[in-house]
């Protein structure tokens, strides 16, 4: 029983390894901004948060399905996809890409709560039967440290780590020690949620323990 991330995200995948699961990458063929339009102009509305990350969760791990199907058509096991995005006060904030834009944020959002939200669509596929959906979405309120100085705000953007990233900042690596609070399972905000995996894997009928393959973390099954 294997695993396929649909994404080439180094987050993702860091979550899936300390969890014991050393999973195959594949990034999915989805053109995102074109999805979303194209959703939102047949409904004639804005997608809301959540139902904008699950859609995108979906297609993208329906494309890794549709690509190992090609590619790889003996393949067993879960494949999973995710999307995030950070809402603060009815507003997304995408990933920055400017030093400027992150400074003008973080200074914005210290002292103040936001909430992440997470897609998640995982499929178990396998020869022989059709590959089988189940999904979900994740949210964690995330609070930025009112005390966060000007200083510190130039600094933890100089080295780059939020201008790639959703919301301008990361609970795992530089900037978790500017967040004061995470209320929901803390993995969401790194970029998928472990518990809902699990549970999602459990609505397949796979028990979560036998997708370990890692050291440290031998397979039951």
């Amino acid at each position: 029983m294997r695993v396929c991330l649909a994404s080439t995200s180094p987050a993702r995948r860091m979550l899936l390894r300390h969890a014991g699961i050393e999973p195959l990458l594949q990034a999915p063929d989805v053109d995102e901004e074109g999805v979303i339009a194209t959703v939102e102009a047949e409904e004639g509305r804005t997608l809301l948060p959540a139902e904008h990350v699950l859609l995108l969760a979906r297609r993208k791990a329906a494309a890794v399905v549709a690509s190992l199907a090609r590619t790889d058509p003996d393949f067993e096991g879960l494949i999973v996809g995710g999307d995030s995005m950070f809402e603060l006060d009815g507003e997304i904030l995408g990933k920055p890409y400017e030093p400027e834009v992150a400074v003008a944020r973080w200074r914005a959002m210290r002292g103040r709560t936001g909430v992440l939200h997470s897609g998640h669509s995982v499929y178990r596929v396998g020869p022989g039967r059709a590959p089988t959906e189940a999904y979900a979405v994740a949210d964690a309120a995330v609070t930025f440290a009112d005390d966060v100085s000007d200083a510190e705000i130039d600094a933890y953007v100089a080295t780059g780590e939020p201008l790639l990233v959703a919301g301008a900042f990361t609970v795992d690596s530089l900037g978790g020690p500017f967040i004061s609070r995470v209320e929901g399972d803390p993995s969401t905000v790194v970029g998928m949620s472990l518990s809902t995996l699990r549970r999602l894997a459990g609505e397949l009928d796979i028990v979560w323990t036998t997708l370990w393959n890692r050291g440290g973390a031998p397979s039951t099954s």
